[in-house]
């Protein structure tokens, strides 16, 4: 687990609220950034590049009686291999959990019928309240803005308010908050006040150094890369950790390798600083590069890296 933060226990005897609100949106919304904000720590990875988020990562906030376990999800798009496949069904499995759905749109981009359709189908896979969070105010145009705004208040499901916000700098962050706070259904707490996260710190570990991939390489590699910790010892100083980044073709290795080893040694340097400031001690990152052929389109790869591979989905069939 994450180290905990802080917290004096609440001695209140009034009711509680906790419940799952599962944060939907096209790739490159803003969500894993959102999810930061409103946790107020980094859990999901940020990249500039889309579909970076590839598993549902679990941010936990409790406060003044209130538990919101957020779920940052694969952004939704029509699935092209296994890999999208599992994506979806990570996706839709989070909306069908859901006690309340956050849907984030992208106000840079103007709104179309592809993703209001994939959109409307993610609702319509939910049986909660739906709030929509129109995102990247600070950069947008003021007509997208609007013309989301419109399509939230004119949909079935969603609730007529809509949050107008910037995750990256904090606009609107509050109000949101204390909107979901309201919705969050009555019930005893799901996890520890003091939790932030319920993965293991090996995950996060993992999607550090997978991070730090998407950062430093371009084209085809960051999509082609899954990382995993195969050893991770706390109980030394520094903390010793043995990792895994999967690529799918030999040139991609070598690519990662680099002249002389380079390209790996400087992909490590900059994890390493990363999972340092995570878990706040020295870090010995032990980092090798493997091969697994087409580990994208095959069942049992995918398997073997735990992911889940739905045999259908409503979005996959669109």
């Amino acid at each position: 687990m994450l180290p905990p933060r802080d917290r004096t226990r609440r001695e209140s005897t009034a009711p509680t609220r906790a419940g799952y609100v599962t944060l939907v949106g096209r790739p490159n919304a803003g969500k894993s950034t959102l999810l930061n904000a409103l946790v107020g720590e980094k859990l999901s990875i940020v990249t500039p590049k889309a579909q970076t988020t590839w598993e549902r990562v679990t941010g936990i906030a409790t406060s003044d009686g209130v538990q919101m376990i957020f779920l940052d999800t694969p952004g939704l798009l029509d699935a092209r291999d296994l890999l999208q496949r599992s994506m979806l069904g990570a996706a839709l499995e989070a909306v069908r959990e859901a006690d309340v759905l956050l849907v984030v749109v992208d106000a840079t981009r103007r709104p179309d019928g592809e993703e209001q359709g994939i959109l409307r189908t993610a609702v319509e896979a939910a049986s909660a309240p739906v709030l929509t969070a129109v995102n990247k105010v600070d950069v947008a145009r003021g007509e997208n803005i609007d013309r989301w705004a419109i399509w939230a208040s004119a949909s079935d499901g969603l609730d007529a308010r809509v949050h107008r916000i910037s995750a990256l700098r904090g606009t609107g962050i509050e109000e949101l908050r204390g909107a979901l706070r309201k919705v969050v259904p009555e019930g005893p707490f799901l996890y520890p006040e003091e939790d932030l996260a319920s993965a293991p710190l090996r995950f996060f570990v993992s999607e550090l150094i997978r991070e730090t991939v998407f950062e430093r390489f371009q084209q085809e590699i960051p999509w082609s890369v899954f990382c995993h910790v195969d050893e991770y010892r706390e109980s030394q100083s520094p903390v010793y950790v043995a990792a895994t980044v999967f690529v799918e073709r030999a040139s991609q290795k070598g690519i990662l390798v680099g002249k002389g080893g380079r390209a790996i040694r400087e992909l490590g340097s900059a994890a390493r600083k990363k999972i340092e400031a995570l878990v706040g001690e020295p870090v010995y990152l032990d980092l090798w590069v493997k091969v697994l052929p087409g580990w994208r389109k095959d069942r049992s790869h995918l398997r073997r890296l735990g992911f889940r591979v739905p045999e259908d989905d409503a979005l996959a069939r669109r």
